[in-house]
């Protein structure tokens, strides 16, 4: 047994917790299981069973199971009383990572919350174009055996629009936007990652969607990398497969990601496009900066020396700089959001992300 698996035993045996014991014990069989030691793992099972079947039953009111699973599977019964049925031991020993926390592993963005509207270049804001025209058109293009683009990788530094990106395209498309929650996903158990992520490329694939997994580095880091541990090359190794057997109904898969030189090599070819989102630059800084204004009075603005000061920047940074002058010239009971406004806003970004 590794080392690893063999602390995770230890650690639930110490905090005395049940659940967490009953579900290492079941690694354990899987383990042995795997190796080929079929005799061992059926009789580690029986013996797992039958302690189970010894064990008291817990109240419903200690009882660690999901708000999903019925009360009337566990009838109410005192503390002396022992489980009188297999099976419901057996239901305990099996519940996975989502149920026994009730954590969904994709959550849905409602349509009113969507942002849409983007200053991009001419090349990038065609490659969107042809996304959402080709997905219009999706079956004139099936009509003459051709699919349309599916598959999209988004990539550029922080702050640059990848989500606002997703969004943009599943405004445009009608789509829900369906978003990846790694921190449910993800889980220290053996090989449980890989199987939750398959689980949520399932979902995601009986209904229209777009699929969005942002910073998808996290389940697509290189292989060849040396301080990466088995587990981590096991869930890259399920994604490239899911990418590859990724069929929607009439939806869209869209992955994110600032840290390009860490993806997998063959993580690029997985995908329809592949479209970098760059810094803006001075003419759509100016552009960002009128349209997040778009809803104040303007007063007399230098915008070539304010665009110059926020060269360089984000477009997250830049949209934030429009909203605290706007906010500045709120809270000042002024009537227009003037040079000074900007010019302390400037200050106060940029010296947040020294």
């Amino acid at each position: 047994m590794k080392g690893e698996l063999l602390k995770r035993l230890f650690r639930a045996i110490a905090s005395e917790d049940q659940t967490a014991i009953q579900s290492m014990l079941s690694v354990v069989v899987e383990e042995e299981r795997k190796k080929g030691h079929s005799l061992l793992a059926e009789q580690l099972e029986n013996i797992t069973h039958k302690s189970s079947r010894q064990s008291p039953r817990l109240a419903p009111e200690k009882s660690t199971l999901s708000p999903n699973i019925s009360r009337d599977v566990i009838p109410t019964t005192s503390s002396t009383e022992t489980i009188s049925k297999t099976s419901d031991a057996h239901s305990l020993t099996l519940l996975s990572s989502k149920q026994r926390f009730n954590h969904p592993f994709i959550v849905t963005i409602p349509r009113e919350r969507l942002r849409h509207h983007m200053i991009l270049s001419d090349v990038v804001e065609d490659r969107f174009r042809r996304i959402e025209r080709e997905y219009v058109a999706r079956d004139r293009l099936a009509h003459h055996g051709l699919r349309y683009r599916q598959k999209i990788l988004l990539y550029g530094t922080p702050g640059c629009g990848k989500t606002m990106g997703a969004e943009r395209l599943a405004w445009n498309t009608g789509l829900t936007l369906v978003k990846v929650r790694f921190d449910a996903m993800v889980s220290s158990f053996l090989g449980e990652t890989a199987t939750n992520l398959r689980e949520v490329f399932e979902t995601a694939s009986q209904t229209p969607c777009l699929l969005f997994i942002d910073e998808c580095d996290a389940i697509a880091k290189s292989r060849e990398d040396v301080q990466e541990v088995g587990e981590i090359k096991r869930v890259v190794n399920t994604f490239l497969q899911l990418l590859d057997e990724y069929e929607a109904s009439n939806g869209l898969l869209v992955a994110a990601t600032n840290l390009t030189k860490f993806l997998d090599e063959a993580v690029w070819r997985r995908f329809d496009d592949v479209i970098e989102v760059p810094k803006p630059t001075r003419a759509e800084i100016e552009a960002i900066l009128k349209q997040t204004l778009s809803s104040v009075e303007i007063g007399i603005i230098n915008w070539e020396k304010i665009v110059q000061k926020l060269d360089k920047l984000s477009a997250a940074q830049i949209v934030r700089v429009a909203q605290d002058a706007a906010k500045r010239a709120i809270l000042d009971r002024e009537e227009l959001v003037i040079q000074e406004h900007f010019e302390a806003s400037i200050k106060d970004v940029v010296a947040s992300h020294v």
